[in-house]
C-alpha cells in the first residue's frame, strides 16, 4: 500500500521548513552568510540538526534557497510597488525605491545574498537572483519606453547597471557606513532613485516629482524611519 502524506503532516513539513529557513535568515542579517551554519540554525528553529540536513543535505542547498527566499520576496515586494503606482514612470520609480529600501533595511543580509565570501558554492542562486531582480526592472524600463515617457534603449542593460549601481553604493565596499540613521536612509534612497531615473532619460524635473512621490508612499516612509 502506498503511503500519501495527509494534508496536516505536509502542512507539519511546510512549517518546518519555513522554520528552518527563517532561523538562516535571522542568522544571515546578524552575522552575515559566516553565521549561517547548520548547528547554530538548527538551535535557532528548534529542531535537531539531523532535521536540518533532511530537508537541506548541504549547507550549500541551506544558503542557495535562503538566497532564493529573500529573492523572492523582495521581487514580490518590487512588483507589488510597481502594480500599484499610476503609471509607467511611476513604477518604475517604485520599484528602483524598493530594491534601495529593501537593501538598505537590512544591509548585512543584502550584502550576503549579494556578494559575501562564503566556503560553499552558491553562485548559480545568486546569479539567478540578479537576473530575477533585473529582469523586473528591465519590464518597467520597457514599459516607459513604450508609453514615451523614456528614449529607446537596451533595457536589459540599463536594469542591469542601474541593479549594479544601487548594490555599489548602498551595500558595496565603497558604501557609506553611516547609513542607519533613517535621515541620512531616506536621502541615501532619494539620491538613488533620483540617478536611476535620469540614468534612463527622465527629465530631472520629472524625475525629482517622483522621488518626492515615493518617499511619501507608507512602504517607504515606514521603512526608512520616515
Amino acid at each position: 500500500m502506498v503511503y500519501r502524506r495527509t494534508h496536516q503532516v505536509v502542512k507539519r513539513l511546510a512549517a518546518r521548513r519555513s522554520a528552518i529557513l527563517a532561523a538562516a535568515r535571522e542568522a544571515a542579517a546578524e552575522g552575515g552568510m559566516a553565521a549561517v551554519q547548520i548547528a547554530p540554525v538548527a538551535v535557532r528553529a528548534n529542531v535537531a540538526a539531523g532535521t536540518v540536513y533532511r530537508y537541506f543535505p548541504s549547507k550549500a542547498e541551506l544558503i542557495s534557497e535562503l538566497i532564493a527566499e529573500v529573492s523572492r520576496d523582495e521581487l514580490a515586494a518590487i512588483r507589488r510597488a510597481a502594480d500599484a503606482a499610476p503609471g509607467p514612470s511611476s513604477a518604475l520609480a517604485a520599484a528602483v525605491t524598493t530594491v534601495a529600501v529593501h537593501t538598505l533595511s537590512q544591509r548585512r543580509l543584502a550584502w550576503g545574498i549579494l556578494a559575501e565570501p562564503v566556503d560553499v558554492d552558491v553562485s548559480a542562486s545568486r546569479l539567478a537572483s540578479r537576473r530575477e531582480i533585473a529582469g523586473e526592472i528591465a519590464a518597467r524600463i520597457d514599459a516607459a519606453v513604450r508609453a514615451g515617457h523614456l528614449p529607446a534603449q537596451d533595457t536589459a542593460l540599463a536594469a542591469t547597471a542601474l541593479l549594479g549601481a544601487l548594490h555599489e553604493a548602498l551595500v558595496g565596499p565603497l558604501a557609506p557606513d553611516n547609513l542607519d540613521d533613517s535621515a541620512k536612509m531616506r536621502d541615501a534612497v532619494q539620491t538613488v532613485t533620483l540617478l536611476a531615473l535620469r540614468a534612463v532619460g527622465v527629465m530631472d524635473a520629472r524625475a525629482r516629482g517622483l522621488v518626492v512621490q515615493q518617499t511619501l508612499l507608507p512602504t517607504a516612509k515606514a521603512l526608512v524611519g520616515a
